[in-house]
């Protein structure tokens, strides 16, 4: 098991950094922000994923301090990006523990990004809530502006949907798991009409992760989900890269490209 204190030294010499995944509207497939991803390559050369390390930080100071480097390494990777366009957003997985307390707002006011709150989605998972983060806590972040997104939403068992009752949620990123049952076999599983009925009842943006094949993206389409994002639509890029793709989507040349880091 990796200790908080090995990440802590990585991050002291300059292991960590960022990727992009972009998530795109439907129908229309542009680009409309992204996810920020945290990476760490160590010294050896080995690239470690975020679900080898971040279980071993919660609840522990390292998971603050990996927190605050996430946002200021994003603002000043994609700051002038956000301002340039006000209307594509910047997603952050945050941990129960720092959310909502006020932590993510300074630290936004020191990156730079205190203007462009409104820009910002702090994804949550259901882990820890509404214990952990209180629906006081909830409410005090949107009442700066952030929208909070549920992440990992499992609509077979139930205990997502009992958790969207209790709290205001903006958005809800299904899981993968329920994308990896449309196939040909089975092209349209039943969660699939209970997601469109959600949609239409609620004012919630539903977000689709994972997708990997055209009948996963042509299916979650007609049930109505507003925004995706996975491999069969981009992998992960760079500052630079996610910059262009936006570009790209939108039907334009790369005028932005030297905003990057």
């Amino acid at each position: 098991m990796i200790h908080p204190v090995e990440i802590a030294e990585g991050l002291a010499r300059g292991e960590f950094y960022l990727e992009y995944l972009p998530i795109l509207s439907l129908p229309d497939l542009h680009c409309i922000g992204a996810e920020a991803l945290i990476r760490w390559r160590r010294a050896d050369g080995v690239v470690v994923m975020p679900g080898e390390f971040i279980p071993c930080l919660e609840c522990t100071p390292a998971s603050g301090v990996l927190t605050y480097w996430v946002i200021e390494t994003a603002a000043a990777e994609l700051r002038e990006w956000l301002r340039r366009h006000p209307d594509v957003h910047l997603s952050l997985n945050i941990p129960p523990e720092i959310a909502g307390r006020g932590g993510v707002y300074y630290a936004a006011m020191k990156s730079g990004l205190a203007d462009m709150i409104p820009q910002l989605i702090l994804e949550v998972t259901e882990r820890g809530l509404p214990d952990t983060l209180g629906l006081e806590g909830l409410l005090q972040a949107q009442q700066l502006g952030i929208k909070i997104a549920l992440d990992d939403v499992n609509l077979l068992g139930g205990a997502n949907l009992a958790i969207l009752s209790r709290c205001p949620f903006d958005i809800i990123k299904v899981d993968r798991h329920l994308l990896a049952m449309i196939t040909p076999e089975t092209p349209n599983p039943e969660w699939l009409e209970g997601l469109t009925a959600l949609i239409r009842a609620s004012r919630l943006m539903v977000i689709a992760e994972g997708i990997e094949t055209a009948q996963q993206l042509q299916a979650l389409m007609q049930a109505g989900v507003q925004a995706a994002q996975g491999f069969h639509l981009s992998p992960p890029l760079a500052a630079a890269g996610l910059i262009a793709f936006h570009g790209r989507t939108h039907g334009k040349e790369d005028a932005d490209s030297g905003l990057g880091p």
